[in-house]
């Protein structure tokens, strides 16, 4: 049997750094003084009290749920041991966002959950060992750094309450995830001039606008293709919802309006106060989703101008076929810049071997949509739709071990199915689907709405994106295919497409998936989205669809809370749908602390 091929290209590892010892010392001696300076200026007495307190709280609540499993009848500590608990609001720390320990699941679901916790950690230890030095100093340099190594608690979040296959699938699919994360991490730190400072590595490294598509990287098998403010702005905010409180305020501070999408906001923010790597030997950027990537893209031109731009530029037109020459010209204007700006050349066959494998994925993934669709739903919460985004947009094809997640996804789905399993058991009440772009800063949202009132979501708009095979043989016809994709890419595809593409795709995908609620985010910033308000309500009162409006700020958590927005659907479950939560310790906890 022939193994998996390993990609990323092991060579890119091989590269040797060129490391600025005396900077370093520099920066370490810098990092200290601040050290130094915190701990002066730190309350340790009031410390010392909130460590104390947080030991008190620890052997209290210890007791609490002693007292209570001592309390439950035979068989309810026999449903306890095997199917976990039931009470999810107690796992969180009032004021934090943390919770104060790992969710009992069930003998098997939590001996199978360590197991995941422990094959991540491996993971990530062996990835960053491929260069520890450049890798550990990414922490002394960006704040955003630190931030991954909260991961596994994020992981925790999203897969709250779940429990048989869709547990073991999502672990399957957050996993590729970050392993992506973790080698991107390390090439990122390996090319960075204030780092690692590879400089054979920074030839070959393609840099990318977080909101482009990186399938135009699979022609290059020997570059290296990483989006670049992912890393530091996009992902990272899924994970911490205080790392773009930085980037916005600075940039703010220069004059930005208030009210700009916290997205392009950040990403010009981090330019600012110099969050992104010093690396790339060029820069691929685009007008997608909005006008603001295009802001965006304009200070990155002035923060490194050494490094060169290609601009991207699609019609929005695309449901109008006499836009895509105009499409497929372009990528191919980009694909000479990149053989310019790099040395290399364009790779039909390898082009060719991804779209087949891209491809592939995408017949994967139409599967869950048809099951998904059924009255047994079965992979469901935040790991898939992560991971769909992630898969569609960034991998592209390009990782060839990405197919055995597939394959074992789909194997573990299809046996779900068959059995009717339950995602979360006992809370299943209500379909639903959402539209617009969710916030950041609450990733595991819906994770939430099933376990607390049992709103089961079954796909998300972003993840409703072109699923037309690309071709794979006619060169011509290749390029025309792929700007038909980049012109639907995540986000542009519904929210800067048209009425017909917002309004009334929605209802047709309500009728397709036969849902009954629509969670309606609401970027309070997004000025395309804010023009349809009344259109969206006036056609769903006619049709008599529910739909739940939820506030947001994207990625600022300061403008409307997470708190603030499970509010909004605990008040319309109760007074509109007359119901009482699934599990009441979840109505009401403290974790919108902002700063």
């Amino acid at each position: 049997m022939a193994k998996t091929p390993k990609f990323p290209n092991p060579s890119f590892y091989k590269y040797k750094d060129h490391i600025d010892w005396a900077a370093q010392a520099k920066n370490l001696k810098d990092i200290g003084a601040i050290c130094v300076d915190m701990a002066k200026e730190n309350d340790w007495k009031a410390t010392g009290k909130g460590f104390v307190k947080g030991w008190k709280d620890f052997a209290e609540r210890t007791a609490d749920e002693y007292k209570e499993v001592m309390a439950m009848s035979p068989d309810e500590k026999k449903d306890l041991l095997i199917n976990g608990e039931k009470h999810l609001g107690r796992l969180y720390k009032a004021g934090s966002m943390s919770t104060v320990r790992r969710e009992w699941r069930g003998v098997k679901d939590t001996a199978y959950d360590f197991y995941e916790w422990a094959r991540m950690w491996g993971m990530l230890l062996s990835t960053f060992s491929k260069d520890l030095i450049p890798a550990v100093s990414g922490m002394l340099y960006y704040r955003w750094y630190v931030s991954y190594f909260c991961c596994h608690g994020f992981m925790d979040k999203n897969i709250m309450g779940l429990r048989g296959s869709n547990l073991r699938m999502s672990h399957e699919l957050i996993y590729g995830v970050f392993r992506y994360v973790a080698e991107n991490l390390v090439f990122l730190t390996k090319c960075d001039e204030k780092i690692g400072n590879c400089t054979e590595l920074n030839k070959k490294l393609v840099l990318i606008d977080e909101m482009t598509m990186g399938q135009i990287m699979c022609g290059f098998p020997d570059l290296l293709g990483i989006p670049h403010q992912l890393l530091p702005v996009f992902l990272v905010s899924e994970i911490d919802q205080l790392t773009c409180i930085p980037y916005i305020d600075a940039v703010e501070s220069y004059g930005l309006p208030s009210d700009t999408c916290p997205v392009p906001s950040s990403e010009t923010g981090a330019l600012v106060i110099d969050a992104l790597p010093h690396c790339g030997s060029c820069f691929i950027s685009s007008s997608m989703p909005c006008d603001g990537s295009t802001m965006a893209s304009s200070y990155y031109s002035r923060r490194f101008p050494n490094v060169p731009v290609f601009h991207l530029c699609f019609p929005v037109r695309y449901l109008d076929e006499e836009t895509v020459q105009c499409g497929a010209e372009d990528i191919k204007a980009c694909i000479k810049f990149i053989e310019k700006q790099t040395g290399a050349t364009w790779n039909w066959d390898a082009y060719f071997t991804c779209m087949k494998r891209f491809n592939e994925e995408t017949d994967y993934e139409l599967q869950k949509w048809e099951i998904n669709k059924t009255p047994y739903p079965q992979l469901l919460g935040p790991c898939y739709e992560l991971y769909r985004k992630w898969n569609y947009e960034m991998d592209g094809g390009t990782d060839p071990r990405i197919m055995n997640i597939c394959k074992k996804v789909d194997k573990m789905l299809l046996k779900a199915y068959k059995n009717k399993e339950e995602p979360w058991p006992g809370k299943m009440r209500h379909r639903a689907i959402v539209w617009s772009c969710p916030a950041h800063y609450y990733a595991n949202f819906s994770n939430w709405a099933a376990n607390c009132w049992g709103i089961d979501v079954l796909v998300e708009m972003e993840s409703l994106n072109f699923t037309k095979h690309l071709e794979t043989s006619d060169k011509e016809e290749a390029m025309r295919d792929l700007a038909r994709l980049y012109e639907r890419m995540v986000m542009r595809r519904h929210t800067n497409g048209g009425y017909q593409n917002v309004v009334d795709e929605l209802w047709k995908q309500c009728e397709d998936w036969n849902v009954e609620i629509v969670i309606m985010y609401q970027n309070v910033a997004c000025k395309n989205m804010a023009t349809l308000q009344g259109v969206l309500d006036d056609q769903a009162r006619q049709r008599d669809q529910r739909m739940i409006w939820i506030e947001h700020d994207l990625m600022d958590p300061r403008t409307v809370s997470r708190r603030t927005m499970r509010d909004k659907v605990s008040n319309y479950m109760r007074t509109v749908m007359n119901e009482e939560p699934a599990d009441p310790s979840l109505v009401d906890f403290e974790d919108d602390v902002c700063m």
